[in-house]
């Protein structure tokens, strides 16, 4: 069948989006796959079906299928690029300057800017209260610790891999993330690294370490994974997307990194996240909401068959 797409991305992570408002499309895992190739198809970390919501507030439901097949609750730079092609498509209206969208994790409200031709820009998304308690995110190992609101949460929870061990902190944003942050990169084994004589988050091999705790026996969903290191003014990430593997940029991750310095007492509660497409900017509000704040840009449409 012939299907007409949109690629969009946010900080290089990107999708092929498709208008599914019929609820006519129907994929299977390996067409999800093919489209999602960047050799033979698309090429995307994803797939998202845009279609109706059942929910009355909500102008569209999202409904995002990772480059594996595999469904995904929750996506922060997808849900920008989808408001931007609700938004530059007429489904909401550039002069609302909000929406609320619907997921799989729930509504999430979105305002957003445009430019001088009424195209979507920049959003910001309530991606709502971080998920702490262990058995939640989940992550088969008790809480240990407690942040200040009294929430019971796992931090640098010790787990051991073929290069060592590592400590992670647990947190979900509607999709489950295993944060550890590293000080020390010369430390870590050199098998690790895709050069020795620079051994840092940049040339940490993130596909190696990534794909071995992604699938680690305590996460029972799997799990979302990042290696972050805090600096002055900012946090420098990289992530292992579940079911997707290394991506240039995660909105739920930059989220629950965030989250999780704060909790760790490594930072405040608001940071520039530096992703290795760009910059996400994270504020863990007084009402225990999570705004993320970035861009969304179209890259081209087309029509493939599959």
């Amino acid at each position: 069948m012939e299907l007409d797409f949109v690629k969009l991305h946010g900080l290089g992570n990107d999708f092929a989006f498709m208008d599914d408002f019929s609820r006519d499309i129907n994929l299977t895992k390996e067409q999800v796959a093919l489209l999602c190739d960047r050799h033979f198809g698309i090429g995307a970390d994803g797939v998202i079906l845009v279609r109706p919501s059942e929910r009355s507030e909500c102008a569209a439901y999202m409904h995002y299928i990772n480059s594996d097949g595999t469904l995904a609750q929750m996506c922060g730079n997808g849900v920008r690029c989808f408001a931007k092609y609700l938004v530059d498509r007429g489904y909401v209206q550039a002069s609302d300057g909000q929406f609320i969208a619907d997921t799989l994790a729930g509504p999430k409200p979105i305002s957003f800017e445009v430019d001088d031709h009424d195209k979507m820009t920049r959003a910001t998304v309530d991606m709502g209260h971080p998920i702490l308690e262990p058995s939640d995110v989940p992550v088969n190992v008790p809480a240990n610790a407690t942040s200040a609101d009294g929430a019971a949460f796992a931090k640098d929870v010790a787990i051991t891999s073929p290069w060592g061990t590592f400590a992670f902190t647990c947190v979900s944003m509607g999709n489950p993330h295993a944060i550890c942050f590293i000080d020390d990169f010369a430390q870590l084994s050199d098998e690790l690294f895709m050069n020795t004589n620079d051994k840092s988050l940049a040339t940490l091999d993130l596909n190696k370490i990534g794909a071995y705790y992604e699938s680690h026996e305590a996460f029972p969903e799997k799990t979302n994974v990042e290696f972050a290191h805090v600096r002055s003014g900012a946090i420098d990430m990289r992530v292992f997307e579940r079911g997707c593997g290394e991506t240039l940029a995660c909105g739920t991750g930059a989220c629950a990194t965030n989250v999780a310095a704060a909790l760790t007492g490594r930072s405040g509660r608001e940071n520039d996240i530096v992703l290795r497409g760009g910059t996400l900017h994270i504020l863990w509000d007084e009402n225990d909401h999570v705004m993320m704040t970035g861009p969304a840009v179209e890259s081209f449409q087309g029509t493939v068959e599959v």
